[in-house]
């Protein structure tokens, strides 16, 4: 019988049963996925390393324009400090900002040879149906990500250190947390990725603990 676990496989598609791991984050002129703009999306691909530990790869990310007839409460822009008429924000239709982040994902997904990617986000379910809607509203047909499952950082903070807002939890994680830079979804992103790995590696350390301690011990 096999009795090795997800847990400690030794590559990431065994991991994550050929799912890729990676952060979204979005920052959006509301709560309303089909009505709200999208106008910043950030994401973070996740690697393993030899020793079968997790850690984040490089951000990418987009500004993106808001969709023809989107709204944008300015109680949302007074929170993530957002302009979306900036002339330097350099802004992207969302089709192109959409290949941008999912070009550098599949390159991802490829390289750790498996065969999608999941969405990890915090409160996951708020970026997955903005991430849905987008790619409904421009038809787009080769999105790397499952349509509806994901990880979120949220549940799994509450888990591991009884924290679900990111700043507490990222704190409690012994990670920084800079609240001036809160909102930006390269920053969050960022933040969002150094939690998820750190809680998935306390859980290997912790099953490696386990079975060297009851490995039988040689003469």
């Amino acid at each position: 019988m096999d009795t090795t676990s997800n847990s400690t496989a030794s590559s990431m598609a065994g991991r994550f049963r050929g799912f890729l791991p990676v952060i979204v984050d979005v920052e959006t002129g509301g709560f309303d996925a089909e009505r709200d703009a999208l106008l910043e999306i950030a994401v973070v691909p996740i690697a393993m390393e030899a020793s079968g530990f997790l850690v984040p790869q490089a951000a990418v990310s987009a500004n993106v324009e808001p969709f023809p007839g989107a709204n944008i409460d300015p109680r949302s822009l007074e929170i993530t400090g957002i302009d979306p008429d900036h002339p330097f924000r350099g802004a992207l239709p969302e089709r192109q900002a959409l290949d941008h982040v999912f070009n550098a994902i599949r390159d991802a997904v490829k390289a750790a040879e498996c065969q999608r990617a999941v969405l990890v986000g915090h409160n996951a379910a708020f970026d997955l149906a903005f991430l849905n809607a987008a790619v409904r509203r421009t038809g787009h047909k080769r999105n790397p990500f499952h349509p509806f499952s994901c990880f979120d950082t949220a549940t799994l903070g509450g888990l591991a250190y009884g924290q679900t807002v990111l700043s507490k939890a990222v704190l409690a994680a012994g990670i920084s947390f800079d609240t001036r830079e809160a909102h930006s979804a390269i920053y969050d992103a960022e933040r969002t990725a150094e939690l998820f790995c750190e809680i998935v590696n306390r859980w290997r350390r912790l099953e490696l603990a386990e079975r060297e301690m009851a490995a039988p011990l040689t003469v």
